[in-house]
């Protein structure tokens, strides 16, 4: 039976090494993956910049997502070059053709002066409490700390932002936002999720407040009561914002944001809903069309009545909502593919789903090459119909 040093000179010899100096070179002269296969404490101790860390007792069920290419330059390292060896012969087996180990492991590259990277690291409490999305190597403890950082504003504590709000604190977006400037209703409660029957008369963004400190301590919530106009929002925005969550159910406020958007330059995640259909997409200055690219003029009152006016089914905002707290994880986190350029469709009774692919105009009043519309207008009598309140 061989023994550990025999196996592991066994493997050696079956593996590519490559030595501290040239893994220094290759990694400024081309593209190459470092894979960090030690444990999250010695992970935290320091690693080679840019490494993605998988750790070994993971390495197999988790390194495709981290690294899905089988074609792609990997140099592999543990401490010393030893746990490094094995997880290259793994890597192998798994079909990755074009492997290395580091020899003499991250030890060897500090001993030669090469530079590595002291991360931020959660504590052992947010390590627990976000344990699902480090799993996720999409996320994992960077995105989890991109989130903690994040700052999102929401447009309404009613239907659409009830969900939101829920999930968004729940993910650990670090500081929420909130405008509203009414108070809980009964007939609210049928989809506001945010607030319950012992607040009826208390004012809405102090409900989901509430809400929100009780489901995760680790998030700032900084309410505004008031109604979002042309002489506050620029005051509202100026405190930093990293995107924005629409759930606004009235078109003067959804020109306002929009307007607003684009000379903040903030993406906005647009959501929209109506008895049983909902619409979602994000609107990204500069990158994709805003919502005058889509709606130059307003409908008549007539044609857009509110919830308030036609109904909604109460789950329907949820849908709607979670998908919109999802878009804002993702551009947060900076994964996946948003919704710019796309507009997305659901019927609840159908439960069907259709997307619509979104240009943008150039010659869109704010965000085209010639903007003719460069200061707030009066967005109600634009409108011309009533400013309602949040779904």
């Amino acid at each position: 039976m061989s023994t550990y040093r025999e196996l592991l000179q066994q493997v050696k010899s079956e593996i590519d090494e490559i030595g501290v100096p040239d893994a220094a070179e290759l990694r400024e002269s081309e593209p190459a993956v470092f894979v960090d296969v030690r444990d999250r404490n010695e992970w935290d101790e320091g690693h080679i910049p840019g490494a993605v860390h998988v750790p070994r007792g993971n390495l197999e069920s988790r390194i495709e997502g981290a690294v899905p290419d089988r074609d792609a330059r990997l140099v592999v390292y543990c401490a010393s070059g030893a746990r490094s060896a094995f997880a290259a012969k793994a890597l192998e087996e798994l079909g990755y053709e074009n492997v290395s180990s580091l020899a003499g492991g991250f030890n060897e590259w500090k001993r030669n002066g090469f530079g590595f990277d002291l991360p931020r690291a959660l504590d052992e409490p947010k390590r627990r409490r976000y344990s699902r999305h480090l799993l996720i190597p999409e996320v994992g403890e960077e995105g989890q700390l991109r989130l903690l950082d994040s700052r999102i504003l929401l447009i309404g504590a009613g239907g659409l932002g009830s969900p939101a709000s829920l999930y968004l604190a729940a993910a650990g977006i670090g500081t929420l936002g909130i405008i509203d400037a009414d108070i809980v209703d009964e007939t609210n409660l049928q989809r506001q999720i945010v607030h319950s029957l012992d607040r009826l008369g208390e004012p809405k963004v102090d409900s989901a407040r509430r809400t929100l400190e009780g489901l995760n301590p680790d998030v700032t919530v900084k309410t505004y009561r008031e109604r979002l106009t042309s002489e506050n929002i620029d005051r509202i925005l100026g405190e930093g914002w990293d995107l924005i969550v629409d759930g606004a159910d009235n078109f003067p406020t959804r020109y306002l944001v929009n307007d607003a958007s684009v000379w903040h330059d903030i993406p906005v995640v647009h959501g929209s809903i109506y008895r049983f259909e909902g619409q979602v997409t994000v609107f990204k200055p500069h990158a994709g069309p805003c919502y005058r690219c889509l709606f130059p003029q307003p409908p008549p009152p007539e044609l857009a009545p509110s919830c308030s006016e036609g109904g909604v089914l109460g789950v329907l905002p949820g849908i709607i909502g979670s998908i919109q707290a999802n878009e804002a994880l993702k551009l947060a986190a900076g994964i996946g593919e948003s919704l710019v350029g796309r507009l997305l469709l659901f019927d609840a009774l159908e439960e069907s789903f259709t997307e619509v692919a979104l240009k943008r105009d150039p010659d869109c009043p704010v965000c085209g090459e010639s903007p003719t519309i460069t200061e707030y207008v009066d967005y109600v009598e634009f409108c011309a119909g009533p400013v309602h309140g949040a779904h």
